[in-house]
């Protein structure tokens, strides 16, 4: 695929012109001034949530309006950190590996899927392009998602739970002072906060703060302060109370004297798959490219759930062996395959090769089970794909996109 300029600004970030006629075709252009924004640590709030979220806004979103983009299908992937390693390893192990001629370069392409447009963008900017239908795919993580898609749509997750970048967002609270003894949401809302001295919250998720805050009844106890990473500082600094982030092992709250607390955790967060509902009934060619993914996807992730055993057994017959394999609970998925042993081009006598996927977390069970049925040679292998006749989130997708 020949990259050209042209390419790459088409994902440049979009002018403010831009979004004044996103947002006058949507009928939503603005006639207030922007609010004033809360400056932490002598800076502007301006982190890369903040930044993204006047541009994500739904009501911004020129999905629903005008013509749809012309060109090929885009899909769009993390262009940095850990996010950005696991999406690219798994699409990796799904032989749907992504070819960059340049490292510099902004645009790819998967050769198994002939055709398609990779992007990279930051993680929050996703969101961004597929509701402006920059593009028309995108994996991220949910919290990404519900941060700033809340409310749109057109926007439909394709997969839940891509197995990788797993976290949480949880409230982080001081374990020393005035918050050693608050070890829950209820504690901390009988501190005494008010619209006059309100809790001072510092995040990068706004949108799901509030509407964490609105839930459990302090919405007018609270206000928001964003900050250019370091949140766990802040606390301490003086400049807020408490913190709002994402949190996976817990290990860099304890280190800065923080703690999570009963009822903080907001929400669970992990690698998903996002589509354009517009663009899945409209592009050519996408939906079909959007089965293949999520085919492989699902192919590759339930066989990581699993082992192929296979062992040799004697008995009178194939059935005798998969009713003891039954009788023991050895079924894998659909019942063990039991056939006979050839040796020298002739059937072995009352020996028979029986195999069965087996969960890897039974392993160790199942083979002593088998190995009390008189197997040996016990082999355990890997497995890579496990296709069924049809992904269930596939049909789940062709429901949501009739609605």
């Amino acid at each position: 695929m020949n990259v050209t300029r042209a390419h790459i600004q088409a994902l440049a970030p979009p002018p403010c012109r831009r979004e004044a006629r996103a947002a006058a075709r949507a009928g939503t252009a603005r006639n207030t001034p922007p609010p004033a924004t809360k400056v932490v640590q002598g800076r502007p709030a301006a982190n890369t949530v903040a930044k993204a979220k006047a541009a994500s806004s739904p009501a911004e979103s020129a999905t629903s309006v005008g013509a749809l983009r012309a060109g090929p299908p885009r899909l769009a992937l993390p262009s940095k950190g850990r996010m950005a390693e696991d999406t690219l390893a798994l699409l990796k192990s799904c032989q749907l590996g992504v070819r960059k001629p340049n490292p510099r370069q902004y645009v790819a392409e998967v050769p198994s899927l002939p055709g398609l447009e990779v992007w990279f963008q930051r993680a929050s900017d996703i969101v961004r392009r597929l509701q402006y239908g920059d593009v028309d795919v995108g994996f991220l993580g949910y919290d990404m998602f519900h941060e700033f898609a809340h409310g749109n749509d057109d926007l439909i997750i394709v997969h839940d739970a891509l197995r990788y970048g797993g976290c949480h967002l949880a409230l982080g609270v001081p374990s020393k002072g005035d918050f050693a003894e608050v070890d829950s949401i209820d504690d901390l809302k009988s501190m005494g906060w008010s619209k006059d001295n309100p809790l001072k919250v510092v995040t990068g998720y706004h949108n799901t703060a509030k509407q964490f805050f609105e839930e459990n009844g302090m919405s007018d106890q609270v206000t928001f302060l964003a900050a250019d990473g370091a949140l766990e500082a802040a606390p301490y600094m003086g400049c807020a109370d408490i913190i709002l982030d994402l949190v996976s092992t817990g290990t860099t709250l304890r280190e800065n004297n923080l703690k999570e607390i009963v009822g903080g955790r907001v929400i669970e967060s992990e690698g998903i798959m996002v589509a354009s509902r517009r663009a899945l009934k409209e592009r050519p060619g996408l939906l079909e490219m959007v089965k293949q993914i999520l085919e492989r996807l699902e192919a590759h992730l339930k066989a990581e759930e699993f082992f192929l055993v296979t062992t040799n057994i004697r008995a009178e017959s194939e059935s005798e062996i998969a009713g003891q394999m039954l009788e023991n609970g050895i079924g894998g998925l659909q019942g063990p395959t039991v056939s006979p042993v050839f040796s020298s081009g002739l059937r072995s006598q009352r020996l028979y090769a029986a195999s069965v996927c087996v969960r890897k977390k039974n392993l160790h069970d199942t083979i002593k089970s088998l190995r009390g049925m008189g197997g040996t040679g016990v082999l355990v292998s890997e497995l890579t794909y496990i296709f069924d006749e049809e992904p269930w989130r596939w049909t789940e997708l062709l429901k949501k996109l009739e609605d």
